[in-house]
């Protein structure tokens, strides 16, 4: 693992040469892609983004333009993730509407054509920030860019599903149970070591779950660097990465990216980026308080009881993915560089989710 801090902006930024053990036949996918996709011209090539933890990503610059490929990794993968199928399935219901996704243009689960299932969309130019004090910004913009990601996902939450043809996207009922058993399941499954919060928050998390507040499409990972940002203004042009969408309660989804006010710092980049020890009123950002007001006052709600769980079930889950991230580590599988030192955040995450947990009555 690295022993120097890491810049998250630049770690994970841009693009590099795919990973050997992610690469696939350039000729052969750019051949079919020209009979499965009217507008498309070969010959391609392909980079794989940096910041993909999960689905390898690729930048695809082809005779007629760029593109983005995702794909399910190759070799042994827990069961239930990585589901290109489903992220292609809520991208076109998305972009049927109007939410700011990038456009989907064809999903191919043959997977003799780059060795697993993927699909293309378009490639979107713009900003992500990988750091949430948006060093590079002026008060007012972090200010507006703020208010834009808190009516983005308002704007998600407030979606017919039915009406876009997500009814069978997920059960609407009992979203963060499941996801407390799942992400228990699979802490289990992709475990290195014993982290007794770990298993003191799995112990405790079931029974202390708030009765549903609602239902509706959950991205299941929505933070600010999940975002591509208009070039020159505070506009959201694409949410990414759809992988852990569902139907759910949008009270768990909207309190997973409130984290980054509580987020434990670290040398090596953390699970995401951490508010804490910033200046918020200096830099134009949001306290919590303000945000959660303002998401409350877009969705209709009068508030959002019950944050103390919330934050302990949402750093529960963080470590849970990244500990995931350390087994694709030990099994080979894992498409980023950086993956190793997540192991070092998920026992901060899981005493901060334990701390939580602690002021929502455990004990």
């Amino acid at each position: 693992m690295s022993e120097q801090p890491l810049d998250r902006q630049t770690a994970f930024s841009g693009t590099k040469e795919v990973a050997e053990a992610l690469a696939f036949d350039e000729e052969r996918l750019s051949g079919w892609l020209e009979k499965a996709v009217p507008e498309f011209r070969g010959p391609l090539t392909a980079r794989q983004f940096k910041g993909g933890q999960s689905n390898p990503t690729y930048l695809i610059e082809a005779a007629s333009g760029r593109y983005v490929l995702r794909r399910k990794p190759p070799g042994k993968l827990l069961p239930s993730a990585h589901a290109v199928d489903r992220e292609y399935k809520v991208l076109s219901a998305l972009h049927s509407v109007g939410f700011p996704v990038a456009r989907p243009l064809i999903l191919c689960d043959d997977d003799s054509v780059v060795g697993t299932m993927f699909y293309l969309m378009d490639f979107v130019q713009g900003r992500v920030y990988w750091v949430p004090d948006l060093p590079d910004c002026d008060k007012t913009e972090r200010a507006a860019i703020y208010d834009t990601m808190n009516a983005t996902i308002a704007h998600l939450h407030t979606i017919d599903y039915e009406a876009v043809g997500l009814g069978d996207f997920g059960k609407p009922a009992g979203y963060v149970s499941r996801q407390i058993k799942r992400w228990s399941q699979q802490y289990r499954a992709s475990e290195t070591r014993e982290i007794a919060e770990m298993e003191k928050l799995i112990a405790w998390l079931p029974g202390a779950t708030p009765p549903d507040t609602g239902a509706s499409i959950v991205h299941g990972d929505f933070r600010l660097d999940n975002m591509i940002l208009a070039p020159d203004e505070p506009k959201v042009l694409a949410v990414l990465d759809w992988e852990l969408a569902t139907l759910g309660d949008p009270v768990g989804d909207f309190t997973y990216h409130l984290m980054q006010w509580h987020m434990p710092t670290s040398r090596f980049g953390s699970g995401t980026g951490s508010l804490v020890d910033v200046e918020l009123p200096s830099l134009g950002i949001p306290t919590l308080d303000e945000y959660v007001a303002k998401y409350c006052e877009r969705t209709g709600r009068d508030s959002i009881p019950n944050l103390d769980f919330y934050f302990a079930y949402n750093f529960f889950r963080l470590a849970a993915i990244l500990q995931g991230i350390v087994g694709r580590v030990r099994d080979g599988t894992a498409s980023n560089e950086n993956a190793a030192d997540m192991e070092r955040q998920v026992g901060p995450l899981a005493t901060t989710a334990w701390g939580f947990a602690q002021r929502a009555g455990a004990n």
